[in-house]
């Protein structure tokens, strides 16, 4: 049998490859990867720019290492640029120049790319965006003293960008620092940045922080940053970064202007599917690759999975595009055991996920925003409560708020978002689950969650927001 290719040494790729190997030991797996990193916590990297992760390879889930010793043929930078379904081959570019693998199943897992190019000056030195360690290494090495041993302060001497880190180290670190972007990586960054004594602003071109989040989240996180000296500048977009070689300010839209050190660009990512042109593989109005539930494409024989695909969107039915960690993962494995001949969904997508902004985390899950519902087909109705974390009168009781939205007619949850600053953000999972489910808010109401004053009250605040939305739709 032909080889199963992998393209992306990250998480879909290399679950999908460890998958594989481990159901059918005699079956060549090979992985291409353009870069020297692979199988890495990139939501981690905030937290190794903040210092509160050591070293690069501590975010690393998997070294090259113990990716062979898993049986997997893994191949560093090596970049495949073409694919040919008629010909079952994959074009792979390496240090030796170029050449031609066949395969018998393929993956693609390449992931995606931050966005920076709408912004005039994006190429300027001093100016970041962080999707990957070699990202995460120079802005650190940045805000590091220039005599410091940089190199040594990073960690991952064996993979890193040496040159980059140098280059950075070898800068002042910034007094002033500009974010663009209050998405998750601009919220996260700000706290990270903060952690160096650095001036900090976050410039967001909507009116609201963590726009799928919804407003009371938003409102409240923007407080938390504020608190925390962190200067936002909402409804303003960035035009332009400024300077000679290296960043020197910003320009807005309206004219506001800031002499900055360094900027981070942080609004968004699109998927990597270029090398798929001309190739027959179906790509959605997102740019990612369509797949059915078992992650297969248009082109039979070849899957895709990760930040490059879409998925089943768990609340609409419908296609979605949704770049997050534990799907990746999940895919990936689905796809590793298809291949081997016992099938398995790859699962559908809610967009569950967590941010920190300092002491307070939010959770988020499904569809909050009305208008967004209103697209799906929804007559959608929501409501926000503020509750107590635990028993009132046991310790370290906090406000948590919910909000909840439900479809009016069939009483259906949609989506909510949760936030607070006791544990706030895992009471999400019940969200999630309950969305997996179908269920109405009526049966939400009547889950049976735990109760103990360390850990809830007696009305969980998922069950207080669904009991008050359901008396407001029925």
């Amino acid at each position: 049998m032909d080889p199963f290719v992998v393209v992306g040494g990250d998480a879909a790729g290399l679950s999908a490859a460890s998958k594989c190997k481990r159901e059918d030991p005699d079956r060549e797996v090979i992985v291409f990867e353009k870069g020297r990193w692979v199988s890495y916590a990139h939501c981690g990297t905030p937290y190794f720019v903040e210092g509160k992760v050591d070293a690069l390879e501590d975010l690393l889930s998997l070294t090259p290492d113990e990716v062979d010793e898993r049986g997997i043929d893994l191949r560093r930078e090596r970049e495949v640029v073409a694919v040919s379904p008629t010909e079952q081959t994959v074009t792979v570019r390496g240090p030796d120049g170029e050449s031609v693998q066949e395969y018998g199943d393929l993956l693609i897992a390449t992931g995606g790319r931050a966005i920076a190019d709408p912004i005039e000056g994006h190429d300027l030195a001093g100016v970041h965006t962080l999707h990957g360690l070699d990202q995460a290494a120079a802005i650190r090495a940045h805000l590091l003293d220039p005599g410091a041993d940089h190199l040594a302060a990073v960690g991952g001497e064996a993979f890193v960008d040496r040159e980059r880190v140098e280059r950075y180290g070898a800068m002042d670190p910034p007094e002033t620092v500009a974010i663009v972007g209050g998405g998750y990586v601009g919220v996260e960054m700000a706290e990270a940045f903060g952690a160096h004594d650095t001036e900090v602003h976050l410039f967001q071109r909507g009116d609201r922080l963590l726009p799928p989040f919804g407003e009371a989240v938003g409102e409240a996180v923007a407080d938390t940053l504020r608190d925390h000296g962190v200067t936002l500048h909402l409804g303003t977009e960035v035009e332009r970064l400024t300077g000679d070689d290296r960043v020197e300010g910003l320009s807005c839209a309206g004219g506001t202007t800031l002499d900055v050190d360094l900027a981070l660009i942080g609004i968004g990512i699109r998927p990597n599917t270029d090398l798929l042109a001309d190739t027959g593989v179906e790509l959605g109005a997102s740019g990612a690759v369509v797949t059915d539930d078992y992650g297969a494409t248009s082109v039979e024989g070849v899957y895709a999975a990760g930040d490059c695909a879409e998925m089943r969107h768990a609340v609409t039915g419908e296609r979605a595009w949704v770049p997050l960690g534990l799907t990746a993962n999940r895919a990936g494995r689905a796809i590793g055991q298809t291949v081997v001949g016992d099938a398995e969904p790859v699962g559908t997508v809610a967009g569950t996920a967590s941010v920190k902004a300092f002491e307070r985390e939010s959770g988020r899950s499904g569809i909050v925003d009305h208008e967004r519902a209103r697209e799906a087909g929804f007559d959608p109705a929501s409501e926000t409560i503020t509750a107590g974390s635990r028993s009132g009168y046991y310790p370290g009781a906090a406000d948590t708020t919910v909000t909840l939205t439900a479809d009016r007619e069939s009483g259906r949850l949609l989506g909510g978002a949760i936030t607070g600053t006791d544990r706030a953000a895992v009471r999400i999972d019940t969200v999630a689950t309950a969305l997996e489910a179908g269920m109405t808010v009526a049966e939400v109401e009547r889950l049976d969650l735990q109760y103990a004053p360390p850990f809830s009250p007696v009305w969980d605040p998922v069950l207080v927001a669904a009991k008050v939305l359901r008396g407001s739709i029925e």
